[in-house]
């Protein structure tokens, strides 16, 4: 048995089929709980009052934006190591995904911000480096449906991952990078005096999970409706050339 046998699109499906309403069902419950508890039975903070409770959208959906850049960067290192079709397709699969998160991310950031910074955009490097991140996602999606080869746009989209990663490194560690800017510094950390309070944090996790899973299954789903349409096109050019 090894991890490689999920290369296979057959396998991949069959395997992860019947997973796809459990992780969906699950995503959803983590939702549901981590923002009603969050936003309802969760105080106001001393300083932000409850703008503080956008932190449960924002935080998971920053989070994922960076993160689902990072899952195409593995799946596109795979592709072009070893060339399995699956996680090229995967990688496809994410990016409207994470391009989602990154909107949400950015979106929620502003709102956040504004009360607290007087402005709902600033050239902040987290901000601005969240900002570039998103064009990437943009190209990224762009260059899969400007090629019409499939083996020529997974090259080519997975160099553009490779290069669009730095700037997934510096959304997530710019606060660390550089002292200035108004941006705060990450909610969740190895340091627990660095957490927010266990009053936020809790459902603040559960909110993460749900958005996990979320981003889990969406992938999933993705991934399948890529390889049915791969080997539609496969028929349909067989049947041309019969």
């Amino acid at each position: 048995m090894s991890i490689w046998q999920y290369a296979n699109p057959k396998k991949f499906m069959e395997t992860t089929g019947p997973l796809l309403p459990w992780i969906g069902a699950a995503s959803l419950t983590c939702i549901v709980t981590g923002l009603v508890w969050g936003f309802f039975f969760t105080p106001d903070d001393y300083r932000q009052g409850s703008t503080v409770k956008i932190i449960y959208l924002h935080v998971p959906s920053a989070l994922m934006a960076i993160n689902a850049w990072f899952m195409m960067l593995v799946a596109s290192l795979i592709w072009l190591i070893r060339r399995h079709h699956v996680s090229a397709l995967a990688a496809k699969a994410a990016a409207p995904v994470g391009a989602t998160m990154t909107v949400i991310a950015l979106i929620t950031g502003a709102i956040w911000g504004q009360p607290m910074w007087g402005t709902w955009w600033a050239w902040d490097p987290r901000l601005t480096s969240f900002l570039v991140l998103f064009l990437f996602y943009l190209g990224y999606m762009a260059l899969w449906g400007a090629i019409e080869n499939d083996d020529t746009a997974a090259d080519l989209t997975s160099i553009l991952c490779l290069v669009g990663s730095v700037f997934a490194v510096l959304s997530r560690y710019a606060v660390n990078f550089w002292n200035q800017g108004l941006h705060q510094g990450a909610s969740l950390s190895l340091d627990k005096e660095e957490n927010v309070s266990d009053v936020f944090y809790y459902p603040l996790l559960v909110s993460i999970g749900g958005f996990i899973l979320l981003f889990v299954f969406l992938v999933f789903l993705g991934t399948h409706t890529e390889i049915r349409a791969r080997r539609t096109r496969a028929l349909l050019a067989r049947e041309r050339m019969s």
